[in-house]
């Protein structure tokens, strides 16, 4: 059974140049626990995060947060992430695949500098932790990952029946 829900979101205060924001929440399967609770929770929580995202110079800032792209091809049959993440050190990354959910997190640091007087603070540094849904089970025994150019490329192949549930990790490997 599957549910979809459509969200207007109006926030309270304009937001210069915001348009009305329509969202669509797919709750896949019927929640039956706990666990789908609080990952839909997760879930909504994150994306009305983006969506009052506010101008940085208010001071409500959230530390960085990757972009993420992921899609599914047929031949092969893979699902690929590919992650942005500049300025992080690739022997920092942790990812982890469990339950059709890609986890990667790591630290951007800030380069510390003794008398520094910033005039404009931009970039978002800090840890980070991105939970990306997947569209299929995961065979893991064959998953990849590649970084390069602040750049991680993960290859997930499709399972060709329902994978074992459990948590395995990635190693990611330079170019």
């Amino acid at each position: 059974m599957k549910r979809t829900v459509d969200l207007k979101a109006t926030p309270a205060t304009p937001i210069p140049g915001g348009y009305p924001v329509m969202a669509r929440v797919d709750f896949g399967e019927a929640l039956l626990g706990d666990t789908d609770t609080r990952t839909l929770q997760d879930e909504i929580e994150e994306l009305f995060a983006d969506l009052w995202r506010v101008p940085r110079y208010v001071g409500l800032r959230r530390g960085f947060r990757p972009n993420v792209d992921a899609f599914q091809t047929c031949d092969p049959d893979l699902v690929t992430v590919v992650i942005e993440v500049p300025g992080v050190d690739p022997a920092s990354l942790n990812l982890a695949v469990s339950e059709r959910t890609l986890v990667i997190s790591g630290e951007r640091p800030r380069q510390n500098g003794d008398g520094r007087v910033y005039e404009q603070v931009e970039i978002e540094y800090g840890l980070f932790s991105r939970q990306i849904r997947l569209p299929a089970d995961i065979d893991s025994a064959g998953a990849k990952a590649r970084y390069e150019l602040g750049v991680v490329t993960v290859q997930l192949p499709v399972a060709p029946q329902t994978a074992a549930s459990g948590r395995i990790s990635i190693a990611v490997g330079a170019s």
